[in-house]
């Protein structure tokens, strides 16, 4: 029996000389796998509605031995397109894409976290990028896996601590609106970064080429 889901196609990469395995993160599921077989032929029905951060709802039939499940139909919702063109944006994605991989099971209900990325991804595509989207949604992350920064830590200061309170429940518009003074944001990005290091043990590749944009 199939099942339909909307999802994002958080990866794709080749499987065999015809087929893909996408990554989907769903509200339902979690993150998902599945193959599309025939992906890569030119006349295949996936051509032109599956590619990286593509909004789509999909239906597959589940695998009796593994987690990598068969794609059946996918129907685009949204291409993201002026996202795509945007290689900073583009950035910003694949470091939220790389944090939530790393610490997120398969097949794992993750509405929280399904809602903070595709909302991210939503204000992307008309608002452009800065380093305070990607503090929030290092917080934002966080919080969703229990492990919420503790705002009395003595490397922040009272501004710094107040900053972080704001990202962590203000929306991206709000969040793209605030004009914190340089030494708020240093203070908070060294600390966020050590964070995340010491507490999840995996600190995404990117991270300071994306600040430094």
């Amino acid at each position: 029996m199939n099942e339909t889901v909307q999802g994002i196609a958080l990866r794709i990469r080749p499987l065999s000389d015809s087929s893909l395995i996408v990554n989907w993160l769903t509200q339902q599921h979690g993150r998902l796998n599945t193959v599309a077989k025939g992906a890569r032929r030119p006349k295949s029905p996936f051509r032109g509605v599956i590619d990286l951060l593509f909004e789509t709802e999909f239906s597959f039939a589940r695998s009796r031995r593994s987690n990598l499940h068969t794609l059946r139909e996918v129907k685009l919702l949204e291409a993201h397109s002026k996202l795509q063109q945007d290689i900073r944006r583009l950035q910003l994605m694949a470091y939220a894409t790389h944090l939530l991989e790393k610490n997120t099971e398969l097949e794992h209900p993750l509405p929280g976290i399904h809602a903070i990325f595709s909302t991210l991804l939503e204000h992307l595509e008309i608002h452009s990028t800065r380093p305070a989207l990607v503090y929030a949604f290092e917080i934002k992350i966080l919080n969703e896996l229990g492990l919420a920064p503790p705002v009395d830590d003595n490397r922040l200061d009272e501004y710094a601590a107040q900053l972080m309170e704001q990202l962590s429940v203000l929306s991206w518009k709000a969040i793209n609106e605030l004009n914190p003074n340089r030494s708020e944001v240093e203070k908070l990005s060294k600390f966020l970064g050590e964070f995340i290091q010491h507490n999840l043990e995996y600190l995404p590749k990117g991270r300071d080429q994306i600040l430094a944009l």
